[in-house]
């Protein structure tokens, strides 16, 4: 196991799987640049060589060796890098999934970043539902390796030669997912404002007002752009965290009647204390 800088794994570590020996292939047919790139001298010296094999792997302290999928996959999704195969692993030991591949879609023009895609093949239907597929991850794994979307499909499509298609995968309808909870529409000004700003920045719809953030996809990045076009909308000032303890647009409606109220309130003193202050500057005799 190889980490980027060349040196060997640590034990649990993510790193490149790699065959060191004297027996190994001369390299590839007609392809100096790729035997070049793949076969290297032992850097210890020796008449040893040693083979890059383009896999992802995690040596585990029992001997164990987990294989994680192919480091040319490997995903960037807001400024994190993603082993695809930690994701994959977790969700094809899940029930009902007999096949899935992780990969990262180009994002919309509404949307905030790249998504991060689980398509998924079952064994059989109904398929698995949304919300146990991404608690199964988010109990695992950090926030930012929780697929944004699952699209379910009879195969993953292949090339002729038989590798997975990438070029054909489906890109995210955009549709609500599969939730936990019933959709609920909006029930008053406030909350269509805000279900209409979840939409936009999260590409997503209809959003109900009982609706996860963080189960509709959102992350920290979106909520920063949702708290941005609130202040915009209501004319408040409130911080990011805010999302995060009103996680529904119902709660965070109901922030928002609050500091408008306070808002309000604040608004009228401004505009009474001077009315007052010139009163008693009229009266100064006045007992």
């Amino acid at each position: 196991m190889i980490d980027d800088t060349g040196t060997a794994s640590p034990i649990a570590a993510v790193g490149e799987i790699v065959v060191k020996g004297r027996y190994l292939s001369p390299g590839y047919w007609r392809r100096p640049d790729l035997t070049r790139e793949k076969f290297v001298a032992d850097p210890d010296g020796g008449d040893q060589r040693i083979y890059y094999t383009g896999d992802l792997g995690r040596l585990r302290a029992d001997g164990r060796l987990y294989h994680l999928g192919r480091k040319d996959f490997q995903l960037k999704v807001r400024g994190y890098r993603i082993e695809a195969g930690e994701i994959e692993a977790l969700l094809l030991a899940q029930p009902n999934v007999k096949d899935t591949l992780v990969a990262t879609c180009a994002s919309s023009a509404s949307a905030v970043h790249d998504r991060l895609v689980a398509y998924i093949v079952a064994f059989e239907k109904p398929f698995p539902a949304t919300a146990a597929l991404q608690k199964a991850v988010r109990d695992k794994l950090p926030a930012y390796m929780v697929p944004t979307d699952f699209i379910f499909l009879d195969s993953l499509p292949l090339t002729p030669n038989g590798k997975i298609n990438r070029a054909a995968l489906p890109a995210p309808h955009g549709s609500r997912p599969d939730l936990e909870v019933a959709y609920t529409e909006p029930r008053s000004d406030i909350e269509r404002l805000l279900a209409e700003i979840w939409a936009e920045v999260l590409a997503v719809g209809p959003v109900g007002v009982h609706d996860d953030f963080f189960d509709l996809g959102g992350h920290s990045l979106a909520a920063s752009r949702v708290i941005s076009w609130v202040l915009q909308k209501f004319e408040l000032n409130l911080p990011i965290k805010t999302l995060f303890d009103a996680p529904t647009v119902a709660h965070m409606a109901d922030v928002v009647r609050q500091n408008q109220a306070h808002h309000t309130d604040a608004v009228v003193s401004e505009q009474v204390l001077p009315l007052v202050e010139t009163r008693t500057d009229e009266k100064p005799g006045a007992a």
